[in-house]
């Protein structure tokens, strides 16, 4: 049995754990021992609203997964062996952004199982996780697709280093008695009785840069379902969408509140989001500064004073200064050692 009892709050319902049981009885296996270790009274299964923690939540699936060598705990007609998943991520980390990673990873889910058939789509700037059922999954439609729904966007936001809000969640099926559960489960509104089951987002999450190397896949498959039992913390769209426009739109963003104006934000919210990313306005501008004032150093032959104008500075002398602070050595020998 693990060693600390769980602390955090439960509102995992115990449908998905009754689901895992049920995978169980089908192959004619007690799931006894992984109840255990999940710190999950067996009479607990028969209250209809309860809910469990995320942590147990993970202890049992991961106790499943092992016993049962299915990742897919009983969803499909024929077992994901352990390590499925994993390979499907690995298949993914040499794409050069999210969008083609997430193709790669649906096409390759495809080949795994023809149960389902997920789908990445776009229109009308949103992206689409889409999810087909090839024919009814009946008693375990809704934990299947709540699960790789859920995997598919902790895959996503894993890859990219970034928490990706949802803007729209559809599910096939209808509300089911613990549907206040969905409000945990997926950020945005969930909308029941789809024609299909997708999750949606803003399109341009799908040009961010894949961040992850194999290194950093052998460290996160230590504690893989946490891409799918909680939330990922940090975006970096809101920081990708200032660089840009600081880059871009310089008489836009003179200061933090024509930035934060032109964003549709408030000069407040810029800067608390900014700092949940990992990042700050300062930062932001610096490395735009730094990047222009490299490629006029490099690309043309402008002299450095007009080169600190253009880039921002008041002066020359400043702009040395600053120059120093980001590379460590001054325009002038930078230039002259290219």
């Amino acid at each position: 049995m693990n060693a600390a009892a769980p602390s955090t709050r439960a509102e995992t319902p115990i449908a998905f754990i009754q689901a895992m049981v049920k995978a169980y009885l089908r192959r004619n296996m007690d799931p006894a021992a992984a109840l255990e270790k999940a710190q999950i009274a067996p009479n607990l299964l028969h209250q209809t609203d309860a809910r469990v923690t995320a942590l147990q939540m993970e202890w049992m699936s991961e106790a499943a997964m092992r016993e049962l060598d299915d990742e897919a705990l009983g969803w499909f007609r024929r077992r994901l062996p352990w390590g499925s998943y994993g390979m499907l991520v690995r298949a993914s980390l040499t794409a050069p952004n999210l969008g083609v990673a997430l193709t790669r990873w649906c096409r390759h889910h495809n080949l795994l199982t023809d149960d389902i058939r997920l789908a990445l789509s776009t229109s009308n700037g949103q992206a689409h996780i889409e999810l087909h059922e090839a024919h009814d999954l009946k008693d375990l439609r809704e934990f299947c697709t709540v699960s790789v729904l859920r995997n598919a966007l902790g895959v996503a936001c894993w890859l990219t280093d970034s928490r990706i809000p949802l803007s729209a969640t559809d599910l096939q099926f209808a509300p089911p008695r613990h549907a206040d559960s969905y409000r945990v489960l997926f950020d945005g509104p969930v909308r029941f009785e789809a024609p299909h089951s997708q999750l949606s987002f803003d399109a341009g999450y799908l040009q961010l840069p894949i961040r992850r190397d194999e290194a950093a896949l052998q460290r996160m498959l230590q504690r893989a379902l946490l891409l799918t039992v909680r939330p990922y913390r940090r975006d970096r769209l809101l920081v990708e969408k200032v660089r840009q426009t600081l880059a871009e739109h310089p008489d836009r963003s003179r200061n933090a509140e024509d930035l934060a104006a032109w964003l549709n934000l408030s000069a407040r919210t810029l800067h608390r989001q900014l700092k949940e990313e990992g990042a700050s306005l300062q930062e932001l501008k610096d490395a735009v500064r730094r990047d222009l004032a490299m490629d006029l150093l490099l690309r043309t032959g402008r002299p450095i004073k007009q080169i600190a104008a253009e880039v921002g500075f008041q002066n020359e002398k400043s702009f040395m200064r600053a120059f120093k602070g980001w590379t460590g050595a001054s325009p002038e020998t930078i230039r002259k050692n290219s």
